[in-house]
């Protein structure tokens, strides 16, 4: 299965370590999500739309309430990318 440019770059982010925050209105209705990589700065790349389309493809999943991180499914899809550390 091929996944879009942006979608490789949110899970290569939470491949390493980051993780989605859903922002929730007063009904506890996800309406807004940030993404947050392991050095705590914000990824401005994510929007519902894609968030949305991550999570019917299983690659994030939420445990307990808390924020999303990938799953096995996503960790198969994500390709690998050289890290400039």
């Amino acid at each position: 299965m091929d996944i879009s440019r942006e979608e490789q770059r949110v899970l290569h982010v939470l491949a390493q370590g980051g993780v989605i925050e859903p922002i929730r209105n007063s009904r506890g209705r996800i309406e807004n999500v940030t993404c947050i990589n392991r050095d705590g700065f914000m990824l401005p790349a994510i929007g519902m739309l894609l968030f949305k389309k991550l999570k019917r493809r299983h690659t994030i999943a939420s445990q307990d309430g808390g924020p999303y991180r990938i799953t096995r499914r996503g960790l198969e899809l994500v390709r690998s990318e050289f890290d400039n550390r």
